[in-house]
């Protein structure tokens, strides 16, 4: 796809015949299914493994095109950020000993990736959501040179027509404007591929949708994003945050989300859920097309419906249907998009063979969906599952089950079945699934990484405690036991050498005060918390003073009933970015004298740096 679109012009000409390649590349699709030319005698898998690289103090590492270059392997490709990097695995037949042969190519891929990294003194982690990633890391000198990029981020951002703004409430908030798709980056993703006769292929998308809450439930490894402890699984909230084009009006109107689980159960065929995202969703990129996809069908060829296939690339469902062609023959299959990378790849195997057995294994009494369940409930369990993991609260089929209950109950059992069905190796299918049966009742990823990550707080800085969780996490991927069996982290301390910059040990959590608050009510807060320095902001959250305790004190004439925080505060206050090296940072403090410095991206605070601090 990536040479086509490096060849693109995206003028109007271009898209003109791309809208008719599309509405044709739909026909062709009905056609094939009604003659029968869709394979439907084999079932297969595949699966692409996105990765973070790093550097060796565990921050993310922007050299994926040295890598990629070094380890020269078709099987791998670029991704948004230049920290990232996506392995595609051989598609297999499901049978036998199809888990074991996908894990060891993917093991091998992953060992070539990482010997070509080490020679750049990097490290390849899998984890949903890389701890250490910060918002320094999400601008646009980190997008990958590659024209679909910058034309997905140029396009999104106009029709978004401001900042993109990301809002997700957990034990954290996180609540912040970002100018560009970049956040999309901070998701890296195991997403999973099953071959479906086009036959059933409705059946199997709807129960595809319907099990996808406790899939989701018991599969959780990203939760923490920018320091902050969000969502069990934050990647679903920041995925269609991140590329959410939608206005806010005043008015109340429905818009479907581009990323999204859905909005209804599908009814006829694959090819009424592409015309309606077609129906939905604006045309994101075009290429040169030169074939005609009917005209290939009179021919007796088989297209590749390039129009319809780079489009369904820009429409983000959680479960995707998609068309390809292998070995001259056409296919159905679903890619399951919201699996978490890591935390081991043992454990990526096991939620694959979950998922994969689920889908075959799908008893005939859940053929019908629609008159079983209704869509906002698999929906609404989809988000229990994403913002609570494992302590979710599901309903299922009328009743309320807890997420234990149904993985072990009724999930399970029904995924033996479907990989016993494809006659898929014994002890292959005790080990990944025993796996799934233990995390259920044991622990996720998301759970090691909340439990461990506020043990570090209470003992080091937020910086600290972000690397160290993400040295455990890549050292415990090196042992490959899965994440149930991982220990707590133990003997971590906070290093000196790791602090570099004001961001690394700055205070986040602040006390302001206003411009026009009164001087005694300031005095009282100081008081009370035991405070020497309090930044002070105009209505615009602007800083436009800072308010000392020994300023104050030169003061002491003035009524402080009468008087406000403008009247006494320091007016010219010296600032830090949060980029400035600390060593820069102690030498101003010594300079001008000072006990602290507020750190400042344009007018806006923060955090604030103390001698303390130092």
């Amino acid at each position: 796809m990536g040479e086509h679109i490096r060849k693109s012009s995206f003028s109007e000409d271009e898209r003109k015949v791309f809208v008719q390649h599309l509405i044709n590349d739909i026909q062709a699709l009905e056609n094939m299914i009604a003659d029968g030319l869709i394979e439907d005698d084999i079932v297969r898998i595949g699966a692409e493994q996105e990765m973070c690289i790093i550097k060796d103090d565990y921050r993310p590492s922007p050299n994926s095109l040295e890598i990629l270059k070094e380890v020269d392997d078709p099987h791998f490709t670029t991704e948004f950020a230049t920290y990232n990097i996506e392995a595609n695995l051989d598609p297999y037949k499901l049978e036998k000993d199809c888990f074991a042969t996908m894990e060891h190519q993917l093991r091998r891929l992953l060992h070539k990736v990482k010997e070509s990294a080490a020679k750049h003194n990097t490290k390849v982690i899998l984890t949903g959501i890389l701890p250490t990633i910060s918002k320094d890391e999400l601008g646009m000198d980190f997008m990958t040179p590659i024209p679909r990029y910058y034309r997905i981020n140029e396009v999104l951002t106009a029709w978004r027509g401001d900042d993109f703004t990301v809002r997700i409430h957990g034990a954290d908030e996180l609540s912040l404007h970002h100018d560009s798709v970049l956040f999309e980056a901070c998701n890296t993703s195991f997403q999973l591929h099953l071959q479906i006769p086009p036959q059933d292929f409705v059946k199997s998308y709807n129960w595809a949708q319907a099990i996808s809450g406790p899939v989701l439930g018991v599969c959780c490894n990203s939760p923490l994003l920018l320091g902050k402890e969000l969502w069990r699984e934050t990647r679903i909230a920041l995925f269609q945050q991140s590329l959410d084009t939608r206005v806010w009006t005043k008015a109340l109107r429905e818009e479907v989300a581009r990323v999204g689980f859905g909005e209804r159960w599908q009814k006829k065929s694959v090819a009424e859920t592409f015309k309606q995202d077609i129906s939905t969703h604006r045309i994101l990129l075009t290429k040169p097309i030169e074939e005609n996809s009917l005209q290939l069908l009179k021919e007796g060829k088989i297209p590749k419906l390039e129009a319809l296939s780079l489009f369904n690339s820009t429409v983000y469902r959680w479960n995707r249907p998609c068309y390809g062609v292998g070995n001259g023959k056409p296919h159905l299959r679903i890619e399951n998009r919201y699996i978490p990378a890591g935390p081991t790849v043992i454990d990526e195997m096991a939620n694959f063979a979950f998922w994969v057995g689920l889908m075959a294994g799908r008893p005939h009494k859940y053929d019908d969906m629609p008159d079983l369940m209704d869509f906002r409930t698999a929906k609404l369990n989809f988000l229990r599952a994403a913002s609570s993991g494992r302590h979710a609260m599901f309903s299922w089929m009328g009743k309320a089950m807890t997420m234990k209950k149904i993985v072990r109950e009724e999930l399970l059992p029904i995924a033996y079945n479907g990989l016993r069905k494809y006659n898929v190796d014994e002890k292959d299918i005790e080990k990944l699934l025993g796996i799934i049966e233990k995390r259920a009742s044991g622990r996720t990823g998301a759970d090691w990484q909340i439990k461990n990550f506020r043990e570090l707080r209470k003992q080091i800085k937020l910086d600290s405690a972000i690397v160290q969780l993400t040295k455990a996490i890549y050292r415990n991927q090196q042992d490959d036991e899965p994440v149930h069996l991982w220990k707590p982290i133990e003997g971590m301390v906070e290093t000196k050498e790791a602090f570099r910059w004001v961001s690394q040990i700055m205070s986040t959590k602040l006390m302001k005060l206003y411009e026009d608050d009164y001087a005694n009510l300031a005095i009282a807060i100081m008081q009370w918390n035991n405070i020497h320095h309090l930044p002070v902001e105009n209505g615009k959250g602007e800083l436009v003073g800072l308010l000392t305790w020994s300023h104050i004190e030169k003061f002491k004439k003035i009524d402080k009933k009468e008087a406000r925080v403008s009247d006494v505060m320091v007016k010219n206050v010296i600032t830090v970015s949060p980029k400035t090296e600390i060593s820069e940072a102690k030498k101003i403090m010594e300079k001008h004298n000072i006990g602290c410095l507020p750190v400042c991206v344009d007018a806006h605070i923060v955090g604030i740096i103390s001698k303390v601090d130092m």
